[in-house]
């Protein structure tokens, strides 16, 4: 933006310079001074042009930046909305998973109870047997009316406490399995926290760049307003400098007209001195008494040189002539060509599964907010690019970037390799419902559920 600032006052002293000398007006006197006066006019017509010239460079320059940046506004707003609806899902799935927690608390307080339970029940019988010890198998041999009877029982016995094992190690799973659930639930919603906190991050940021994009618009707004002002001044300069050329033209004209009537007059007023000096010579010769014959003879030497004089004025007139075509305006026309722009593509081939299976490769791999290294460190959408630049398939860098582009398929058409786009989050689809992604600084990259948060979008890019 500097350039254009410096250009821009060069510019304006060169137009305060042509102003100051661009008069319009016709002050020499000479024909030669008319010449260098309208010599000095094609000059500042001249540097008015290419003042003109270089300023319409500019014009076009600040043109094409100010665009650039409404892009980018136009793109960072977008970006700016898509964030914050990303927000908003994540203090949804936020709350959903505060309640299945809340829930599977209820559940794990349940299940415990029921271990209690069982475990007391247990304890119970088997400190009856203990303290009965064999008397209780005496015992059912004797109350029982038949040996069967007695067998039955204590197959009973048995099966009961069989039973009472059984029901203890499932209620023991259950309550495993419930303890499991709840420790997910709360890691999920720590990274889910986490996600909230870099999103409203990013979204400050975000905010920060589009006043900074905003203030260098405005810039350039200004700037150019200012080029096209000046460009105006350089027309008004160049429309002034014609007119100037234009009236000493007329000027140079009037002034070889006028000294070719003056040289005439004065050619005339020669011719008619000559004559009367010849007249003069004959008046003489008679009265001296010349004879007819001489008289005559010097009459026609006289003659012959009027000839030879009238013959080299007339060439005299042909070349005052021609110095009178020699003069006239000059003018120039300049046109200028731009060529430019190539188109970049990229291309390449692989999988949904080898993509998949080379992501999987990293996990455990840390998270650095930024980075783009597969083994050093990435955040989610450095980590999708880097899985598929290894295929030579060319994403963008933002998850939001990312979520517009490629093909987008439904979720019971997704496939290994298609990346799932959460809102200011991305992953990469593995098969039987979950993902591979960079989740957070303290999980690195990992294997989730792809149910974990809310799914906006699914795009595939092979």
């Amino acid at each position: 933006m500097g350039r254009f600032a410096l250009k821009g006052n060069a510019a304006l002293l060169a137009a305060c310079l042509i102003i100051t000398g661009g008069a319009s007006s016709v002050n020499a006197a000479t024909l030669q001074e008319i010449r260098n006066e309208k010599q000095e006019a094609q000059n500042r017509k001249n540097e008015a042009e290419s003042n003109l010239k270089n300023i319409n460079k500019d014009i076009e320059s600040i043109s094409e930046e100010q665009e650039a940046v409404e892009a980018e506004l136009e793109e960072l707003d977008a970006e700016l909305v898509d964030l914050l609806l990303s927000v908003e899902l994540l203090e949804s799935d936020i709350g959903n998973k505060e309640q299945d927690i809340e829930k599977t608390k209820e559940e794990l307080e349940e299940a415990k109870a029921k271990v209690s339970a069982q475990e007391t029940a247990m304890a119970r019988r088997i400190k009856f047997m203990y303290e009965r010890g064999s008397s209780t198998y005496l015992e059912l041999f004797l109350e029982s009316k038949s040996m069967a009877e007695a067998v039955n029982k204590s197959e009973y016995s048995e099966k009961l406490y069989k039973y009472d094992r059984l029901m203890l190690e499932r209620y023991r799973l259950a309550r495993t399995e419930v303890e499991d659930k709840e420790a997910q639930l709360e890691e999920e919603l720590h990274e889910l926290e986490e996600i909230k906190e870099d999103l409203n991050t990013q979204k400050d940021e975000l905010n920060a760049l589009i006043e900074e994009k905003q203030e260098t618009a405005d810039n350039f707004a200004q700037q150019l307003s200012k080029a096209k002002s000046r460009a105006s001044e350089y027309k008004n300069q160049i429309s002034q400098q014609s007119e100037n050329l234009r009236k000493l033209g007329q000027a140079e004209a009037e002034k070889i007209a006028e000294e070719a009537r003056k040289k005439a007059e004065e050619e005339a007023k020669r011719k008619a001195e000559e004559a009367a000096a010849k007249k003069k010579a004959e008046e003489e010769a008679k009265r001296a008494g010349s004879q007819t014959e001489a008289v005559s003879t010097d009459n026609t030497e006289e003659s012959g040189n009027s000839e030879s004089t009238d013959s080299t004025d007339s060439s005299d007139n042909t070349d005052d002539s021609g110095n009178s075509d020699d003069s006239g305006d000059e003018s120039e026309s300049r046109t200028e060509s731009r060529s430019g722009g190539t188109s970049v593509r990229a291309s390449g081939s692989g999988t949904g599964t080898d993509i998949a299976n080379y992501a999987l490769q990293f996990v455990g791999c840390p998270y650095v907010a930024g980075g783009t290294s597969l083994t050093n460190g990435c955040d989610c959408s450095g980590f999708t690019q880097g899985v598929y630049s290894h295929f030579g398939i060319g994403i963008p860098r933002s998850s939001y970037a990312q979520s517009a582009g490629g093909e987008e398929v439904s979720f019971d058409q997704a496939q290994a390799g298609d990346i799932i786009y959460y809102g200011g989050h991305v992953g990469i689809y593995i098969g039987n419902n979950m993902i591979v992604h960079a989740s957070t600084a303290a999980t690195g990259i990992k294997i989730s559920s792809a149910f974990y948060r809310s799914i906006i979008t699914i795009r595939r890019y092979y």
